[in-house]
């Protein structure tokens, strides 16, 4: 049944004394709409608040969603490489 099943989660990388990053945000598409990831990203930013910066990046159509938990867009750059992947990404 779906109520022993991990519906999202959260990660973040951090020295621990200035910075981290929060490479991973995810919640299953049948369990997005309900503040599960307002929730995640809350505690997490909560757990990191003693650092300077807290960073991570995300597509155009999320910045809306992290401005409203105080975060602000910024520049950067990556590099996706799907094909190094050992596993198949798809929708679900």
């Amino acid at each position: 049944d779906d109520d022993s099943k991990v519906v999202g989660f959260i990660s973040a990388i951090s020295d621990g004394v200035f910075s981290a990053y929060i490479p991973l945000l995810e919640v299953r598409a049948h369990a997005r709409g309900r503040g599960i990831g307002l929730q995640l990203l809350r505690l997490m930013l909560d757990r990191l608040s003693q650092l300077y910066m807290v960073d991570l990046t995300c597509d155009p159509d999320m910045l809306g969603f992290y401005e409203n938990l105080g975060m602000s867009a910024a520049t950067g750059a990556s590099l996706r490489r799907p094909n190094a992947l050992s596993f198949k990404v798809s929708g679900e």
